[in-house]
């Protein structure tokens, strides 16, 4: 039996498995099982080289999106409409057949957009180029997901299902569960609030189902069993997606206000280039990048390049921004002085824990480079040379 077969197994047994509170440890090792069986499914068989077919691209410009969908839903349109790539579109299914790169210039910086072939129900199972589509969304900073308005919402529902089966998570953090695994002291269990999902007996049926017997866990929130599971795997992916309705041209105004007050949500028509430009400006928030511009002392800001940052994480400080210029720029820091929406004033002088916003403006001050005198606490310059320090000692003898 294959592990396609083993898993359809599985789902057809939770699926007749009344779900109870006698049920809940059961159904909870066969979702582990699922997961195992999942992990080995996407790794690349025994002997196969490292290769590829040349479906990935390189990495390019100061952030990645991937546009995901079923067939002839428009991505191609929509990527020679956004960056001027020309991308075959056609009215039969699978035109395109491979990853197409394009760039967007927006606000100042570079977006590597991805038109990828379309994906099928079952395209975690390996049909069609599935694999390889998910595996190029993986390495993607944003996902695009290309839906038809005037199809159902149900093939929302259909991708969603697929990229969750090889570990993508949309529009998720991660969980707040802390988890190690150690050699001996067997499996120690703690949580920092009443937990209703998971208690300890089902994380030891959970971590034994993995063959892990020692190993420490500690719940920071009212978690459930598939969070656990994502936790111990270890290899998710959680990223920001918008889904794109296309075609809003052909449907009525009931349905494209209904669809656009959906969250993560937009409606949008190639056909007639309706709201491109709104499209930009929610991949810019949702990727949460950060312009920032320098200003040597003296001199005026420098607005043609801009530094772009990410700040999906915890926001952007001035240690980030300092880093990105150069690794040693940190240690020869005085302070900063910051223009801008996050300075209270201009300018604010700042450390580097500062959280920059967007369009800020960014002086670096060093510190002057200083020698100590024998350990006296007396400085001395560069250019002085031992016979002067000896006549102005003289001259004002230093007290001990």
């Amino acid at each position: 039996m294959g592990i396609i077969e083993r898993i359809k197994e599985i789902e057809f047994e939770m699926a007749r498995t009344q779900k109870n509170k006698a049920t809940e440890y059961h159904l909870g090792q066969l979702k582990a099982r699922i997961a195992k069986l999942r992990t080995q499914l996407l790794e690349p068989p025994k002997g196969a080289s490292g290769g590829g077919d040349g479906f990935e691209v390189t990495k390019f410009g100061h952030g990645r999106v991937a546009l995901i969908g079923f067939p002839s839903v428009g991505k191609s349109t929509l990527l020679t409409m956004l960056t001027g790539t020309q991308s075959e579109a056609a009215a039969y299914e699978f035109t395109t057949l491979t990853c197409i790169p394009g760039i967007i210039h927006y606000n100042d910086a570079k977006i590597q957009l991805l038109d990828l072939p379309g994906i099928i129900e079952g395209a975690s199972e390996g049909k069609g180029r599935g694999r390889q589509v998910i595996a190029v969304a993986k390495s993607s900073d944003l996902v695009l997901m290309v839906l038809d308005a005037s199809k159902s919402e149900g093939h929302r529902n259909i991708l969603t299902k697929e990229l969750e089966a090889v570990g993508l998570r949309l529009n998720k953090r991660p969980p707040q569960i802390y988890f190690k695994r150690k050699k001996t002291g067997g499996i120690s269990f703690n949580s920092t609030l009443q937990l209703t999902h998971v208690d300890e007996k089902l994380c030891y049926q959970i971590l034994h189902e993995y063959k892990i017997h020692n190993a420490e866990v500690l719940f920071r929130e009212d978690a459930t069993v598939d969070d656990l599971i994502d936790v111990i795997e270890g290899n998710r992916k959680y990223i920001k997606c918008v889904y794109v309705y296309n075609k809003i041209d052909v449907v009525g105004i009931d349905d494209v206000d209904h669809l656009a007050r959906q969250p993560h949500s937009i409606g949008i028509s190639c056909n007639l280039q309706l709201n491109l430009d709104r499209l930009l400006a929610k991949m810019w928030d949702e990727m949460g990048l950060v312009r920032v511009y320098t200003k040597p002392q003296g001199q005026q800001p420098d607005f043609s390049e801009p530094v772009v940052l990410s700040s999906d994480r915890g926001g952007c400080t001035v240690e980030d921004f300092c880093n990105h210029l150069h690794r040693s720029l940190l240690k020869d820091i005085k302070y900063v002085l910051v223009w801008g929406a996050s300075s209270k004033h201009y300018p604010q002088r700042c450390g580097t824990q500062h959280l920059l916003h967007d369009e800020d403006v960014v002086q670096i001050v060093k510190k002057k480079e200083k020698e100590e005198d024998g350990g006296r606490g007396r400085f001395k310059s560069h250019t002085t040379g031992p016979a002067r320090i000896a006549d102005r000692e003289k001259k004002a003898p230093l007290k001990t």
